[in-house]
């Protein structure tokens, strides 16, 4: 059409979206620092430092912020976000111990705000550069993280 360029009508500027997309994993873990004594662990992480470990049903939102494309309509095929999210998160976290399964928490404690960067970390090679906006962990109803790169 005259006066259009890609669909997009001259001097408009171009549309950004925040798009988000959830998943659920379970994982187990422990709360535990090499880097300090048994004790200090017990009186830091508490009970989510028992040996034994605990569990989590974790909820995970990614948000992408990108330009809208004006043939497609869209952000970024949801078919493509759900692909990129079973690669960076489903399979390497889902049904695992952190500590003991994913390399990654062997020497860093596996906290919900160092699983949020793992993600991110997993995630911003896949997707189109600068689009990763934000990963957002919900570790139960009240306890929440988000991370956006920094």
């Amino acid at each position: 059409m005259a006066g259009e360029l890609r669909g997009v009508p001259v001097g408009r500027s171009p549309r950004i979206v925040y798009l988000s997309r959830i998943e659920s994993f379970s994982a187990s873990h422990r709360l535990h620092s090499h880097q300090l004594s048994d004790e200090e662990n017990l009186r830091i992480f508490g009970k989510c430092n028992n040996p034994n470990g605990h569990g989590h049903n974790y909820k995970v939102e990614v948000t992408l912020r990108k330009e809208v494309d004006p043939v497609t309509g869209m952000a970024m095929n949801l078919v493509d976000l759900k692909a990129v999210m079973q690669r960076a998160i489903m399979e390497t976290l889902d049904h695992k111990n952190l500590d003991k399964d994913v390399p990654y928490f062997q020497s860093i404690v596996s906290t919900t705000e160092n699983v949020a960067i793992y993600i991110w970390d997993n995630m911003v090679n896949l997707l189109p550069d600068g689009s990763l906006y934000e990963v957002k962990i919900h570790e139960t109803d009240k306890n929440i993280v988000c991370y956006r790169g920094e």
